[in-house]
């Protein structure tokens, strides 16, 4: 007869994996509830962290992605040391030197800063961050301006930003994800002035910026896009529906090719 068979324990490591995906869930709930404008960033740091803990890989948010591929373009550009990338509340922020992006009392973009901003628009262009908002902002030092084209610093720092917009429009951005605003001299990063009254170059110069941020739609804005992207597309299928048809013209012959040939195939800015 055989012997009875011997109870087999069952191991309960399984609970402490739960018992900390469930602590993260609640505090990740805890987070929604309490805060009715919450930390975008650490809203997503929290979701891969649980994202990791429940997969038993390591996730990254998508806001430090977002980070990741501008500061990539940022140094494969060579341009660390005029553009610095951050994060905030809301998203990421990138901060221009107007010294380097802009001619010195003017709006006219430089143009070897063009292919920074043209490489920045394609990367923010990928349809990961397709649902994401631009705010651009124009900021001027203290000393005034006054031109026929700038009567103050309040047109000059809007002008700024403004340009900035219609590069990114002309890269193929939808206008519907851009804001343009000018602050003039109203948010120094750093006193124009000492105490007693003198100018502070060094200041004044950080000062002179554009300022991007970047940041998660809202649902009504989300909505709202991509009702824009379905009657976009609607009037291109219409457009092209309207357009007559045209007879195919037979390719010409290339002529033949001779004997012997190969058919090749200084100082400181102002503002």
């Amino acid at each position: 007869m055989d012997p009875p068979p011997e109870d087999v324990e069952e191991k309960e490591d399984w609970l402490i994996t739960y018992a900390d995906a469930i602590t993260l869930l609640m505090a990740f709930m805890v987070m929604l509830l309490t805060f009715s404008e919450y930390d975008v960033p650490a809203f997503e740091e929290a979701a891969a962290a649980i994202k990791s803990n429940l997969s038993g890989r390591e996730a990254t948010s998508p806001i430090q992605l977002l980070r990741i591929d501008v500061q990539d373009v940022v140094y494969n550009m060579q341009a660390d040391q005029v553009v610095k990338v951050e994060t905030d509340n809301k998203g990421i922020v990138i901060e221009l030197s107007s010294s380097a992006f802009y001619k010195p009392g003017s709006a006219d973009l430089r143009e070897e800063a063009l292919p920074v901003l043209e490489k920045m628009a394609q990367t923010l262009l990928a349809p990961r961050y397709q649902t994401y908002v631009l705010e651009i902002e124009g900021h001027t030092d203290d000393i005034p301006i006054n031109t026929p084209q700038f009567p103050s610093n309040w047109e000059l720092s809007a002008m700024r930003a403004t340009q900035v917009v219609r590069l990114l429009i002309s890269q193929g951005m939808e206008s519907i994800r851009l804001k343009a605003t000018g602050y003039a001299d109203t948010q120094p990063k750093a006193p124009n002035k000492d105490a007693e009254g003198n100018p502070v170059p060094d200041n004044q110069a950080l000062n002179r910026r554009v300022v991007i941020r970047i940041y998660p739609m809202s649902l009504a804005q989300r909505e709202a896009f991509w009702q824009k992207m379905a009657e976009k597309e609607r009037e291109n299928e219409a457009s092209a529906a309207q357009q007559p048809a045209t007879p195919e013209t037979p390719a010409a012959t290339p002529a033949p090719a001779p004997a012997g040939l190969e058919i090749p195939q200084a100082a400181p800015p102002r503002q």
